[in-house]
């Protein structure tokens, strides 16, 4: 049976904004965008990781009542600190979105209006998402194009990008997400991604099919040394394991392209390691890990083939401008 949601001017959402040294950084932007929401009926949970920086004086820069602060006396760790924001939200639905990160104005109203329209209570809303770098330039889109999908297929489509998880671009249900426990996994390197499963799978999702979201790539969120790429390797793994009980009639389809996927997700972390032995080091331990589904050297064949053919297609297009340029 389905449960009836409530109008839409009762539907607190709560945003909640993680943070640790940024008062330099992005958190002014992130949290702009959390105040610039359409949908006005929201509440903006900014939790100060102990930062040593201005933190609290930019937050209070912002005059506005929808604005908690709260500081911890001494780090309590980055996942803790996310707990933190989902046991302090008063919101139905949550959103975790990093300091480093951006949402439309009317990421809110879009998820709630999605909502709304399925007339039920689900897990999760996703959205597409954009990536961008530190100057706010787009390096790429992925909408969402999962709508209708079973929950295996979803999986199944995530491996092949059609859809991309990523905090910034999901609204949990507050409630279904404290009932799991929040964000955990095996390391707390795919937390978020294991909390977007379970609940898709267990109470529904809905999908949005624009962009709504953008997660910011920059030095700081890059993996870096074998000992950093080891965690994201297990926690891959135990992802996949929960995706394979959740829906054990297509387990072997999905470990399959999921093997593939995350080893391919985990070389191109390894791609960051600047010394050169460590870097081959990195891939073969992957490799290994991932039960020798998928050679480095094909993916690195791949990598420098598309790269070689996004070279020609610029040539292409900038010796078509000039040519226009010329007539």
């Amino acid at each position: 049976m389905k449960n009836n949601i409530k109008k839409e001017n009762t539907l607190l959402v709560t945003i909640g904004i993680p943070t640790y040294n940024r008062a330099d950084g992005f958190l002014k932007t992130a949290l702009q965008s959390a105040i610039d929401q359409t949908y006005t009926n929201i509440e903006i949970i900014v939790s100060d990781n102990c930062s040593s920086d201005n933190t609290e004086a930019v937050v209070k820069e912002f005059s506005d009542t929808r604005i908690k602060y709260f500081k911890h006396k001494t780090n309590i760790g980055a996942n803790n600190n996310f707990n933190f924001c989902v046991k302090q939200a008063c919101g139905e639905y949550f959103l975790l979105l990093h300091d480093d990160d951006i949402i439309d104005s009317d990421f809110v109203e879009v998820c709630v209006n999605a909502i709304k329209k399925a007339n039920v209570s689900v897990g999760v809303v996703f959205t597409g998402v954009r990536l961008i770098n530190e100057k706010c330039e787009i390096l790429s889109k992925c909408t969402n194009n999962c709508k209708g999908l079973s929950t295996a297929d979803f999986f199944l489509g995530w491996f092949k990008n059609q859809v991309a998880l990523y905090l910034c671009s999901t609204l949990f249900n507050t409630k279904r997400l404290i009932e799991i426990g929040g964000f955990k996994s095996k390391t707390n390197h795919f937390q978020d991604v294991v909390a977007e499963v379970i609940l898709s799978a267990k109470f529904g999702r809905v999908d949005v099919f624009d962009v709504k979201s953008s997660f910011r790539r920059h030095s700081s969120n890059l993996g870096g040394s074998v000992s950093s790429i080891k965690p994201w390797c297990i926690d891959c793994l135990y992802l996949l394991d929960i995706m394979c009980e959740i829906v054990p009639e297509n387990k072997t389809k999905v470990r399959q392209a999921g093997m593939v996927y995350m080893c391919r997700k985990n070389y191109r972390l390894a791609m960051t390691i600047n010394s050169h032995l460590s870097r081959i080091k990195t891939y073969l331990m992957i490799y290994k890990m991932f039960g020798y589904c998928y050679s480095p050297v094909n993916f690195l064949y791949s990598k420098n083939f598309n790269q070689i053919k996004s070279q020609i297609k610029n040539q292409i297009k900038n010796q078509i401008k000039n040519k226009l340029k010329i007539s």
